[in-house]
C-alpha cells in the first residue's frame, strides 16, 4: 500500500504531511488535481455497483 501512496505522492494526485513525532505521524489529503477525479471515480463506483448478467 505505501507504495501506491508514493506513486500517487509522485503523480500529484495526493499530498503526503509527515509530522516530526514519536509515533510517526504521516497525513494524506488529495490535491487540486486529485479533487479533479472525483467525478471520473464516482461514475466508476457507481458502474462498478451494477449488476450484469450475460
Amino acid at each position: 500500500m505505501s507504495r501506491h501512496l508514493k506513486e500517487l505522492d509522485a503523480d500529484g494526485i495526493i499530498h503526503r504531511k509527515v509530522y516530526a513525532e514519536v509515533p510517526p505521524k504521516v497525513e494524506y489529503t488529495f490535491t487540486e488535481k486529485g479533487m479533479s477525479l472525483n467525478d471520473v471515480m464516482q461514475l466508476l463506483a457507481e458502474w462498478g455497483k451494477k449488476e450484469y448478467r450475460s
